[in-house]
C-alpha cells in the first residue's frame, strides 16, 4: 500500500511521485492533474543530480548564523539536587557546633558497573564545599596519585614536592567507595492494543520501567589507611522512563494516510548520582562529627515533589506576582529595605541586589527573576500539610508574604586548624571568621594584651563594610594570596577580637579617634567595652550586634638544640 505522511512538505511530495510511477492506472488519467507538480519536480531531481558542486562562498551568509545558533536558547543553570538544602542545614550546624577545620580527601569513585559515566569524585568534592561555605569545617586536599589522570597543576605539585619547594598537608580523613550496582528494567510494564478495518486502523501503547542505582561510599582514617566502623553509606535510587503512542493509518479513495502521535519521558542517572552523593556525605560526615545529622535531612524541602510543584505555582503566576514574592522576601532577608519593594525590576539597583542574593545562595547570577530564583527564595516560605502535600506559608495568592521582622544573630570563630584553639604561643598566626545572619554592617576591633584597641574591618583591602547574609567572611583572608594583613599573637596575656554589626553604615558618626586608618591604635580606647560604649550611643544597645572570642597569648617555646 502507497501511503502519504503528513510530517513534512518533502515526504509528501515524494509519496505522491511513488505513487504516480507504480501506480496501475493509465497516464492519460492522471497527467491532466499532476503535470504541473510532475515537471518542476523532475527537473529539480536532473538539477540537483547533474549539476556542478556548489560554492560554498555563496553559503557564507547562511553560515555566518552557526556562531549564533549554537547559542543556548535559556540561560545557565546551577546543577543542584534536593538534598542542597540539607547541605546547606549541616554547614550551619557546623557553625554553631564550632566544629574544627579538617583535612578531607577522597579516592576515585569508580562504576563497576561501566553503565553510568559521571563524575562521582567532584560531586563529593562539591558537597563537602556546600557544607564548609559558612563554617570552614572541611578543606578538601586535592592530590592526584593515578598517572594516567594526572593535568599540569599535579605534575608541577610533584616536582615541588621533589625539590623540597611545597609542603603538601596531610588529610585526617578520605572517602572511597563506588557506584556498587545498576539493575536496569528491574520491573517492566508494556501494552499494546490497536483495531484493523477496511479504511481505518489504529494501535495505542504505553511502556513503563524502572531502574535502580546503588551507591557505596566509606570514611576512612588516612593516617592507618583504615575504613572506620560504622562511618559508611549505602543508599539505592529508583529512575524511570516512560512512553505512550498512538497510531492511526486510513484511505482516503486510493490515498493511505498515517499518523504517528507519541510522548515519552527518561530521567537521567547524573541527578540520581548526585543525590545518592549529597545524602551519602551528610550521613557520612553527620556520623563522624557525631551531630544529629538527621535534622537536616527531615525537612521540608528535600521532599521530592518540592521543585516540581514551584515550578506548577511559578507557572500558574503572573510576573507581577513573582516579582512581589521575591521583593518581599529579599526584605525579610535584609538585602533590600521596604520602601524599595516599588522599585522596577529592570533598574540598575534591584538588579544588583538580586544579583548579590543569586550569588550569596550558590545561583548563576542573572540579575533577572527567574524559576530558579523564585524556586530559592520559595523553599523558605513552603511546608507539608497533614496530607504530606506542599502548602505555601505566610504567602497569599495575591503575591504578598507575611513576615516578620527578621531577628539578627552574629557568630565570630576561631578557625585554625589545630586541636587547641585557644591558645597561642608569641608569634603564632591566628585566622578567624565572622558570619551574620541578616546583612549588615560590621566593625571587627582587635584588643592587643597591651592594651591598644585597633580595627581590623573594615581596612585598605577590605573597604566595604557591608556584608552579606550568612556568608562567612574570614579574618584575615587566609586564601587570597594577598589578605591585607596577618593576625598574630603580639605579646603574653589574653587577646580579644570583637565584631559589630548594625542596619546602618555609622562609621562617619563614629568617633574621630575611632576613625583612623586600620591596624593603627584608637586613642583614648582600651577595652572593647569603649568600643561597644562609642557604638550604643549612636545605634542604642537594641540596634546592634556583637560577639567576642578570647585566646591566651604565651611566651613561645624554646626548643632545646639537638646535639
Amino acid at each position: 500500500m502507497n501511503t502519504v505522511t503528513t510530517t513534512s512538505k518533502s515526504s509528501t511530495i515524494h509519496g505522491r511521485l511513488d505513487l504516480l510511477i507504480h501506480s496501475p492506472m493509465r497516464l492519460s488519467d492522471r497527467l491532466p492533474i499532476r503535470l504541473p507538480v510532475l515537471l518542476p519536480l523532475l527537473a529539480s531531481l536532473i538539477i540537483t543530480g547533474c549539476a556542478a558542486p556548489m560554492d560554498a562562498r555563496k553559503d557564507a551568509k547562511y553560515q555566518s548564523n552557526a556562531s549564533i545558533a549554537d547559542r543556548p536558547t535559556s540561560r545557565p543553570t546551577r546543577s543542584l539536587s534536593s538534598m542542597s538544602p540539607s547541605l546547606m542545614c549541616m554547614d550551619h550546624m557546623f557553625r554553631q557546633a564550632d566544629l574544627p577545620t579538617t583535612l578531607i580527601t577522597s579516592k576515585q569513585i569508580p562504576d563497576v558497573t561501566g553503565k553510568i559515566a559521571v563524575a562521582t569524585k567532584d560531586m563529593i568534592v562539591t558537597a563537602l564545599s556546600q557544607m564548609s561555605r559558612l563554617s570552614n569545617a572541611f578543606r578538601y586536599i586535592d592530590y592526584e596519585v593515578d598517572i594516567s589522570r594526572q593535568d599540569t597543576v599535579q605534575n608541577m605539585t610533584a616536582i615541588m614536592l621533589n625539590n623540597n619547594q611545597m609542603q603538601l598537608q596531610k588529610p585526617a580523613l578520605y572517602v572511597s567507595g563506588a557506584v556498587s550496582f545498576v539493575d536496569q528494567n528491574i520491573i517492566s510494564n508494556h501494552f499494546e492494543a490497536g483495531t484493523s478495518a477496511t479504511r481505518l486502523e489504529t494501535g495505542y501503547s504505553t511502556n513503563k520501567n524502572a531502574t535502580l542505582i546503588g551507591l557505596d561510599l566509606h570514611m576512612g582514617d588516612f593516617k592507618t589507611r583504615t575504613i572506620i566502623p560504622g562511618l559508611d553509606s549505602a543508599n539505592e535510587v529508583v529512575i524511570g522512563n516512560a512512553s505512550q503512542g498512538l497510531d492511526l493509518a486510513g484511505k482516503i479513495g486510493s490515498y493511505g494516510v498515517q499518523f504517528n502521535v507519541g510522548r515519552d519521558y527518561t530521567q537521567g542517572p547524573g541527578a540520581a548520582i548526585r543525590t545518592l552523593v549529597d545524602l551519602a556525605m551528610i550521613e557520612l560526615i553527620g556520623k563522624w562529627s557525631r551531630l544529629p545529622y538527621w535534622r537536616c535531612l527531615t525537612l521540608d524541602q528535600t521532599h521530592p515533589e518540592l521543585q516540581r510543584q514551584l515550578r506548577d505555582w511559578y507557572d500558574a503566576g503572573r510576573p507581577e506576582t513573582h516579582s512581589k514574592l521575591v521583593k518581599t522576601a529579599l526584605v525579610g532577608l535584609g538585602y533590600m529595605k521596604q520602601p524599595q519593594v516599588v522599585e522596577p525590576d529592570n533598574t540598575a539597583t534591584f538588579k544588583a541586589i538580586l544579583g548579590k542574593y543569586q550569588a550569596d545562595s550558590g545561583m548563576v547570577v542573572t540579575g533577572v527573576i527567574d524559576f530558579p530564583t523564585y524556586e530559592r527564595v520559595m523553599r523558605n516560605y513552603t511546608k507539608l500539610d497533614t496530607d504530606g502535600k506542599l502548602v505555601p506559608v505566610d504567602w497569599t495568592p495575591s503575591g504578598e508574604l507575611k513576615l516578620a521582622d527578621v531577628p539578627r544573630s552574629m557568630d565570630l570563630q576561631i578557625k585554625n586548624v589545630q586541636l587547641d584553639k585557644t591558645s597561642f604561643e608569641v608569634g603564632d598566626q591566628i585566622f578567624l571568621s565572622t558570619s551574620v545572619s541578616r546583612a549588615s554592617h560590621v566593625y571587627c576591633y582587635l584588643q592587643e594584651a597591651t592594651g591598644n584597641v585597633l580595627r581590623l574591618l573594615p581596612n585598605a583591602t577590605n573597604a566595604e563594610s557591608l556584608m552579606t547574609a550568612d556568608v562567612s567572611v574570614r579574618i584575615p583572608d587566609w586564601i587570597n594570596p594577598k589578605p591585607g594583613f596577618i593576625l598574630d599573637a603580639a605579646a603574653p596575656g589574653n587577646e580579644y577580637v570583637t565584631c559589630i554589626a548594625t542596619d546602618e553604615d555609622v562609621m562617619p558618626k563614629l568617633p574621630a579617634a575611632m576613625q583612623v586608618a586600620a591596624f593603627k591604635p584608637i586613642a583614648g580606647m582600651s577595652s572593647k567595652a569603649d568600643v561597644l560604649s562609642a557604638f550604643a550611643q549612636i545605634t542604642g544597645e537594641a540596634g546592634l550586634s556583637q560577639a567576642t572570642v578570647t585566646w591566651k597569648v604565651t611566651p613561645k617555646t624554646v626548643k632545646a638544640a639537638q646535639k
